[in-house]
This record gives structure tokens, C-alpha cells and sequence, in this order.
């Protein structure tokens, strides 16, 4: 079953499932301005993804620093604590970045623990994820933004980070361009997110345009590692055509309490001519090494 979860616009859903109840974390409507967003919270304890999720206030402290643009926050458990990745827009830099914050809970207080943005000063840098290789060294993979790009084509980049998460121990390293699929002619990175497959393979599931509609594409690792050679697969996770009329974008995947796995991706409606994002769940299952979702 897709489940459309009703707590109004929500761009960049997480979702974390942890001591009996779902977390969502996503960037909602700033209530200063009408036009930007800010990272917001949802708690859901029903025990059921269609049940009632109630919004978390003060679950982080907002960066003096991060005065627009507080996009995709996500949140790992890694170590006993909580780590939330997230993008703002630095007053100071005059640049978007990424930067992580930490808590003790799911529900926050979240607190910058970056020396202000991670991600390279000069960069304009979004969507930061996490991913723990199997020598239990973290990553921070994010997209290097079309915007500060000669070219204007969009990169996806990985670094090595500090094992308290608060620095980089690598340089940057570009993965792929946004024009690197067969499927898109369109020069934007959106949304990374890491998944071992019960084989072993590493993938990326990250968002694009296909004929001007907002997608969900897959990358593999072509030796399983995060800084290896990535395969972009010709054939979409989620798109207008194959869910039958939604568009939708920056996914994720989750597995429910009872063992089924979801993508979380924000579908894209139309309202009055204005865009009206909502955060969706919809099932999918692996089949052949690969994620296949189940409309």
C-alpha cells in the first residue's frame, strides 16, 4: 500500500525507526517566509506509517549561520548517538553547504558540531548522507552543486569524515555528473542515499529530471566501494510513468517494523498552479540485486 502522510508540504522525508516509534525528518514551510524552509520534525508512535504524526518543536538548534535554505536534514544513529546531516545557507560564506549536528536522542536537542559548513567554503554544497564502509569508516557523499560549476552540471562528490563526524580526513572526490545516465538530459544532483543489497552491492539512489519530471535514478558501485567507479542502471527507481502519474524525488529507504522496506521520497503535486510537496511511502522489494518498487 502507498501511503501519503498528511502534515501538510514536506520536501526530503527520513525517516528513522527507532524505540518503537518512526521519526521523519524533512524541510517543511518556514513560518518567516513563505517561499524557503526550515528543518522540521515529525513523531509517529501508533505503530502504523498511516497513523498520527505529531511535529517535534525545538528538536534542534538552528546555526546563527543558517539564515535560508535549511534543506534535507537527515538523521544517523551511529555510535550510540545522533547525527543529523543537513543544508543550509551561510550569511558568512554566502554559500550553501553541509554541515552535521548531534544529539543524544532521536528527538533532539540537535547542535552544530562542524566548525560551520563541512563541505568545501568555495562550494555551493547540498544533501549530505552518511555511509559506514565495512571497515567501519564514515563518508559523507553530497552534491556538489550545477551553480558553482563552469560547466553548469552538477557533480556528486564523497570525502572520508573524522570518526567523531566533525571534519573531513579526505579531499573531496567527484563520482559521477548529473548528466552521466542515459535516462536524463538534465544537469542536476539531488538527494543521495547509500543501500547494501542482500548480495553485497552498493548503490546510490539519487534524483534527477527525465523529460522535465522529477525522478529517482540508481547508480551501483561497480566494485562496492563508495569511492570506486559508479554504473548509472538505465532503468528508474521511481518516475511519473512508471508510478502513473506522480513525479517525485530525493528518496530514501527504510524498513518498516514488521519488515517491509519503503521508499520515502516527497511527491510532487500541483495546486492552483503552486507546487504542493508531500511526503510518500511507497513499498518495494529486491529482486535480481536490484530495488524494484511495488506501485
Amino acid at each position: 500500500m502507498i501511503i501519503k502522510v498528511d502534515v501538510g508540504s514536506m520536501r526530503d522525508p527520513f525517516i528513522l525507526v527507532e524505540d518503537d516509534a518512526y521519526y521523519m525528518y524533512g524541510s517543511g514551510p518556514s513560518e518567516n517566509d513563505d517561499k524557503d524552509t526550515v528543518w522540521t520534525c515529525y513523531k509517529n508512535t501508533s505503530g502504523r506509517l498511516d497513523g498520527e504524526w505529531l511535529k517535534v518543536d525545538g528538536f534542534v538548534q538552528f546555526p546563527e549561520d543558517a539564515v535560508k535554505n535549511r534543506w534535507a536534514p537527515e538523521v544517523h544513529k551511529y555510535k550510540g548517538k545522533y547525527y543529523l546531516f543537513a543544508t543550509y545557507f551561510s550569511a558568512q560564506r554566502g554559500k550553501r553547504g553541509c554541515s552535521i549536528l548531534r544529539a543524544d536522542k532521536p528527538d533532539g536537542t540537535f547542535r552544530e558540531i562542524t566548525d560551520g559548513h563541512i563541505t568545501p567554503p568555495e562550494w555551493d554544497a547540498i544533501d549530505g548522507t552518511l555511509y559506514v564502509d565495512e571497515d567501519n569508516t564514515p563518508w559523507m557523499i553530497f552534491v556538489r552543486e550545477w551553480t558553482c560549476m563552469d560547466d553548469n552540471v552538477g557533480r556528486m562528490a564523497v570525502a572520508r569524515l573524522s570518526d567523531d563526524l566533525t571534519h573531513f580526513t579526505s579531499e573531496p572526490i567527484e563520482l559521477f555528473r548529473a548528466d552521466s545516465p542515459s535516462w536524463t538530459d538534465c544537469n542536476i544532483t539531488d538527494g543521495p542515499y547509500m543501500y547494501k543489497t542482500r548480495e553485497n552491492s552498493l548503490l546510490m539512489l539519487w534524483s534527477n529530471f527525465e523529460n522535465n519530471c522529477y525522478c529517482v535514478g540508481v547508480a551501483r558501485s561497480e566494485n562496492g566501494k563508495v569511492d570506486g567507479k559508479w554504473i548509472q542502471e538505465d532503468k528508474l527507481l521511481f518516475s511519473e510513468k512508471l508510478s502513473g502519474g506522480d513525479q517525485g524525488g530525493h528518496g530514501m529507504i527504510f524498513t518498516d517494523r514488521d519488515g517491509q522496506k519503503y521508499l520515502s521520497l516527497h511527491t510532487v503535486n500541483w495546486n492552483n498552479g503552486d507546487k504542493y510537496n508531500k511526503a510518500t511511502f511507497i513499498p518495494v522489494s529486491e529482486y535480481n540485486d536490484a530495488l524494484i518498487c511495488q506501485f
